[in-house]
């Protein structure tokens, strides 16, 4: 008889081991660490007590992403503050890198904006350089943000010469009823911004920075988006 026909009956017949009780007694099996034998009993005890550490570790795996959803939460609150209580585009946009880098340890950050702006205080801002056709096409085009390693050079450039150092990278499009910016964070970490990671709070947070600029500039955003010249 096989192994597993054997297994298969007493999973059949439970009372079994009621009517031949003297077994549970008598039968000694390996211990799964030491080598030594050991009863059935015991055998259930070190099965229960691995099972235990397992859901141990499981419940502190959860609690641990628990605390820091909580605590990513805590800090888009923070966000969502600020941004209501800015009054002024130079405003809003020192106010987020400062953000950005204080509450969420993001040293790397660049943003562009392809919509023309007369209130802007320095007319120079980086965030209104010209970005290419390729690229705007390109980040209307993306459904969610996008986390890994690569970056295209034209991105590249935008962090002038830290960009060696980083790593990984998100791309977070800026769009209401049309795309009209983008957002990019870079790490030295490579496993800060991967692949596989969740994008919940990076799309609220293009929500939150989109809908501040909105407020600020809906005239601009609404019917200048599709009228700049391609660089």
């Amino acid at each position: 008889m096989k192994p597993e026909n054997v297994a298969q009956y007493l999973r059949k017949n439970p009372q079994f081991f009621v009517e031949y009780a003297e077994l549970l007694a008598e039968i000694r099996i390996p211990h799964p660490y030491d080598g030594r034998a050991i009863s059935i009993n015991e055998r259930q005890m070190v099965l229960l007590r691995e099972k235990n550490r397992q859901l141990q570790e499981k419940l502190h795996e959860l609690i641990s992403i628990g605390e820091n959803n909580d605590l990513i939460g805590e800090k888009m609150h923070q966000l969502t503050v600020a941004l209501m209580e800015f009054n002024s585009l130079d405003e809003m946009l020192n106010g987020l890198n400062d953000n950005l880098r204080e509450n969420f340890s993001i040293q790397h950050a660049a943003v562009r904006l392809w919509f023309s702006c007369d209130s802007a205080g320095d007319k120079r801002r980086p965030e209104f350089a010209p970005v290419s056709e390729t690229m705007r096409t390109t980040v209307e085009s993306m459904a969610k943000p996008y986390c890994g390693p690569h970056l295209t050079d034209e991105i590249k450039q935008w962090f002038g010469r830290d960009a060696h150092q980083l790593r990984s990278f998100s791309m977070i499009p800026l769009r209401r009823k049309h795309t009209f910016g983008l957002l990019v964070m870079g790490s030295p970490e490579p496993e800060r911004f991967y692949p596989d990671m969740g994008t919940l709070y990076l799309e609220r947070l293009s929500e939150l920075i989109a809908g501040a600029l909105v407020c600020l500039e809906q005239w601009n955003i609404e019917t200048q988006v599709h009228e700049l010249p391609h660089s």
